[in-house]
């Protein structure tokens, strides 16, 4: 399909989910093609994870254990399957690209410079989401508008014009409370760092709790100084390298 073809089909979906509940968002997506939904395991992916586990939906979860994620994270992946009934594919990052990433910053050098957080970013996270989405026609995720000021605008469906495919973002006008009710609804498993101030979880060295009143995703790269920080999965990798940095302390 070409990139019109898409474009003019992400505005009409965008339009019907709108007016559909979270499990018709889910099965109207599953018809259209070959769907993958990457969860990081955040308390959003859980949601989405557990709706599709429950309908039973023809969509592919995938997850990127980038070799830095929490112990908790990691045991939560396992926890969910058997809880929610899914499988969940697991993409992990080439050693050879995380030992040359090693050779030239240095294995944290992430702290030392905007250009080294979004190589060890495009290592760990973009190179795994493209084997992840390859052969893909509809990308899933967990964005919500009220997580960041840069999401803030999210539609339902936008065309993704970097992988050429659909991208759909089921729980873009959900809030965190009606998050939180599903998740009691339903019983849905969640990573134990959410009560300890986490609500938005990555690599462990790169996250941290947040401080009362401060933005959701406050506490990811929390040594640089742009709240609308991003990795690059979910803006362009050149948008995001634009960001300038605050020296780490």
């Amino acid at each position: 399909m070409e990139q019109q073809d898409f474009s003019k089909e992400a505005n009409s979906l965008n339009s019907q989910l709108a007016e559909l509940d979270l499990s018709e968002r889910l099965q109207l997506v599953s018809r259209l093609g070959h769907a993958v939904f990457t969860t990081s395991l955040g308390v959003e992916d859980q949601v989405i994870t557990a709706a599709i586990g429950e309908g039973q939906f023809a969509i592919e979860i995938a997850t990127l254990e980038t070799g830095r994620l929490f112990p908790e994270t990691l045991n939560l992946i396992k926890e969910t399957e058997e809880a929610l009934n899914v499988r969940i594919r697991r993409y992990t990052p080439r050693q050879d690209a995380i030992d040359a990433y090693a050779a030239k910053y240095g294995l944290n050098g992430f702290y030392d410079s905007i250009e080294a957080r979004h190589a060890c970013c495009h290592v760990r996270k973009l190179e795994p989401l493209a084997e992840a989405l390859s052969g893909a026609q509809i990308w899933i995720t967990g964005l919500r508008r009220g997580q960041s000021g840069n999401r803030a605008a999210t539609p339902f469906a936008e065309y993704d014009g970097e992988r050429n495919l659909l991208k759909i973002n089921p729980l873009a006008d959900w809030s965190l409370d009606q998050i939180n009710v599903f998740v009691e609804a339903h019983r849905v498993p969640v990573n134990p760092l959410h009560a300890r101030g986490y609500p938005s979880i990555g690599c462990e060295p790169c996250t941290r709790a947040i401080k009362p009143g401060e933005p959701e995703r406050a506490g990811r790269w929390w040594w640089e100084n742009d709240e609308k920080r991003e990795c690059g999965l979910h803006v362009p990798e050149a948008a995001a390298s634009s960001i300038t940095a605050a020296p780490h302390q």
